[in-house]
């Protein structure tokens, strides 16, 4: 394995159990209320649009809370992520709800050789998600053996932008970190998790990519997908920039000030010729 998945994987699995346990993630809601979704997926269902019956695989799926969101809107579910133990949590929660979701262990690269090619309807990649892949080439190309001709890739994440930002400059909005793909990572250690949870992280070290959104959206045209939506937002699911940011009811932090000057997160949908 290489070095960066062998940190990244050991950094998700000390998460997992933190995520499953903080309300942030609300898996009390969904273990009790059979129509919760999760306020990513429930963000995009205008975007959505009608996936019942439809075959989906959700990339990078960690804790399933996303994954079990679209098998309550009718999809037939599939989740994949190289974390072990945040598919134990994803498996729980699943049988908490009385959900089959088959829930296989493997790094995205890797999905089509696992699962088979040109199988789903739908594709679903979340936020948070790029950023740990070096090669956003090889992860349109997964994306593409994946679909079935017509097939649809919906995904919803961090704007590169944002993923540019200094997060720890509180004066102002100051560019710290590449926008642009690059062949070494950006290597953060960081003692804790983003979200409320107890106790801080023993594998603190990851690795992490940008990929600028221009790179995303021709990586994907260059395999054979078309763009059908892509949608900028001022908004996204976690306090991006701490000190700077404001939450609202539907579970979204802006900025504060002047949200008008920086986009936070976008939703990209393309599909399979």
């Amino acid at each position: 394995m290489s070095d960066y998945r062998r940190l990244n994987r050991a950094n998700w699995d000390d998460r997992a159990p933190l995520h499953a346990g903080s309300h942030d993630y609300a898996v009390d809601s969904f273990r009790a209320d059979p129509s919760f979704l999760s306020d990513v997926v429930r963000f995009d269902l205008p975007r959505l649009g009608d996936i019942r019956g439809l075959e989906g695989v959700h990339l990078q799926c960690h804790i399933g809370t996303d994954t079990l969101s679209l098998s309550r809107l009718g999809a037939t579910m599939t989740g994949l992520d190289f974390s072990p133990a945040s598919l134990a949590e994803a498996r729980k929660l699943a049988d908490a709800a009385s959900t089959v979701i088959d829930y296989v262990e493997a790094d995205v690269y890797d999905a089509v050789s696992v699962l088979g090619g040109a199988r789903f309807d739908l594709v679903y990649t979340g936020i948070g998600a790029l950023c740990w892949l070096p090669d956003v080439h090889r992860w349109a190309e997964t994306v593409a053996g994946l679909l079935r001709s017509g097939g649809r890739l919906f995904l919803r994440e961090g704007h590169p932008v944002l993923w540019s930002i200094d997060e720890t400059r509180t004066d102002t909005l100051a560019i710290g970190y590449p926008y642009f793909e690059t062949p070494e990572p950006s290597v953060f250690t960081e003692a804790d998790t983003y979200v409320d949870a107890a106790g801080p992280l023993t594998e603190s070290t990851t690795h992490q990519w940008n990929h600028g959104l221009g790179e995303i959206i021709e990586a994907l045209l260059q395999r054979d997908l078309t763009l059908t939506q892509i949608v900028e937002h001022h908004s996204v699911p976690w306090n991006a920039l701490p000190q700077r940011m404001i939450a609202g009811d539907d579970g979204e932090w802006r900025l504060a000030e002047h949200p008008e000057r920086l986009p936070l997160s976008y939703t990209l949908q393309a599909r399979k010729r």
